[in-house]
């Protein structure tokens, strides 16, 4: 068995579970850390062998944070992923070699394929973007409350293989319920980071998560940024080559985006008002 852990996010995901837990049986420690989910979740993944641990969940950030902190893995590697991805056959084999090939590292990130009605959106979903997702326990911590940026403590490398992601697994219309979540805390976030001053070396930065952070502060400082969103992924991206797929989900992010600038908008209003909502 191979010397890396495997940790799994979960709140009913009894759709994929099964998919996501078969894609790494090559690991003798899969630990399915719970948000209480009232499904078949749970059952599922004892069934198949998974230890479980749950947790109410709060943020994204302070959850990770206490699954890295307080869940004692078997091993001093751990590969995370959440319950609608899978692991190709690549990045298992790039796993498996960690024992040997990732002594000097303290983490690893990889390149992720988002599919959409069964098709890969490789140009209007910002592929390829790294993101940390294999790392020492110790070594790492997040920060922000939604889309949470992975502070490393050490060198961190880059894998070949992928990470397969399925974020319509459960319809559209749970996508646009989980959104409208992720856009509160967004928004939350932004009313702070908006207002910070932008450090333009960042943007020169070897680091992809800090690219892409300082990237985002400065799309969040730009007008029209719906309409700005919708124009790069379908047209500068290429977005328009991933088909039908490719032109709804531009309009979706477009749509996410503007969901963001009205709940800032609500947060200012309340801040300097004392008052309800705008809308």
């Amino acid at each position: 068995m191979a010397g890396v852990s495997v940790l799994i996010l979960t709140k009913n995901e009894e759709i994929n579970i099964e998919r996501c837990i078969r894609s790494v049986s090559w690991s003798d420690d899969i630990v399915v850390f719970d948000s209480f989910s009232d499904d078949r979740t749970v059952e599922l993944a004892e069934q198949l062998g998974a230890r479980v641990i749950q947790r109410k969940f709060d943020n994204w950030s302070a959850h990770q944070n206490w699954g890295v902190e307080n869940i004692k893995f078997k091993h001093p590697w751990v590969y995370y992923t959440d319950a609608d991805e899978t692991c190709d056959d690549q990045l298992r084999d790039e796993l498996l070699a960690l024992e040997k090939n990732g002594e000097s590292f303290s983490a690893f990130q990889v390149r992720r394929k988002d599919y959409f009605m069964g098709r890969w959106l490789k140009r209007s979903q910002l592929y390829p973007t790294w993101i940390t997702r294999v790392f020492r326990p110790e070594k790492i911590r997040y920060e922000r409350l939604v889309n949470p940026v992975a502070t490393v403590a050490g060198e961190t490398g880059k894998l070949d293989g992928h990470i397969i992601h399925y974020p319509f697994s459960h319809g559209v219309g749970h996508w646009f319920d989980r959104h409208n979540k992720y856009s509160q805390m967004e928004a939350a976030d932004l009313v702070t980071e908006v207002a910070e001053k932008i450090n333009w070396a960042d943007f020169f930065s070897r680091d992809a998560a800090v690219k892409r952070r300082a990237l985002k502060t400065l799309a969040y400082k730009m007008p029209g940024r719906p309409v700005l969103m919708f124009m790069y992924l379908y047209f500068f991206r290429l977005g328009l080559l991933d088909g039908l797929p490719g032109l709804r989900y531009s309009i979706m992010r477009s749509m996410y985006e503007y969901m963001i600038d009205l709940k800032v908008v609500e947060y200012r209003y309340t801040e300097s008002e004392g008052k309800g909502s705008t809308l």
